[in-house]
């Protein structure tokens, strides 16, 4: 695994920010991924598995779903993917099975990351593909990303529960459950 960042590699981790960025306006967690082959962008995704009731619609999914149509080849070779958060398992078996040779990303996941966090898939000696990984690019950017979305998940649900509490305080009160047009 390397962690030499080069500023191509620092510049394409900026696009899947922006990928990221996309999953977050639909309130999703905010992960975005892009593949580059040939200097250019063939595939790219963000998130989405809560909006389409899908588990696995992670950004890498996508990403490499689009660049396998572009290259019409479920075979994805010589190209790298770029994804703001390390792969998970199903993520990372996606990505020997499509052979890509190279995997980018930026923060480290402590929980599920399968690129060497909490297992290695990606360069497993038993599987018949390994993709070279670059780790840490950007990692602060993007874990803050990830940090901040989740602080503002943990308010959110926090105010919700305040305001419920609120309310279902004032109709306890009496006199506090009074119908519209009803006199006191």
């Amino acid at each position: 695994m390397s962690e030499v960042v080069s500023q191509p590699d620092e510049y394409w981790m900026r696009e899947a920010l922006k990928r990221a960025d996309r999953a977050e306006a639909v309130n999703e967690i905010p992960v975005g991924a892009i593949v580059v082959a040939n200097g250019e962008i063939i595939g790219e995704g963000w998130n989405t598995p809560i909006s389409d009731h899908d588990p696995s619609a992670h950004a890498e999914m996508q990403a490499v779903r689009m660049a396998a149509k572009q290259v019409e080849n479920y075979r994805v070779i010589d190209a790298t993917l770029y994804v703001t958060l390390e792969p998970c398992a199903m993520c990372a078996g996606m990505l020997v099975h499509a052979r890509i040779a190279r995997v980018v990303f930026g923060a480290f996941d402590l929980k599920t990351g399968s690129a060497g966090s909490v297992m290695q898939l990606l360069q497993h000696p038993q599987l018949n593909h390994q993709c070279e990984i670059t780790s840490g690019v950007l990692a602060d950017e993007c874990g803050e990303k990830l940090s901040a979305f989740f602080r503002r998940r943990r308010a959110e649900i926090k105010a919700a529960k305040a305001e419920a509490k609120r309310l279902s305080e004032q109709a306890e009160r009496p006199g506090g459950d009074i119908s519209e047009g009803e006199c006191p």
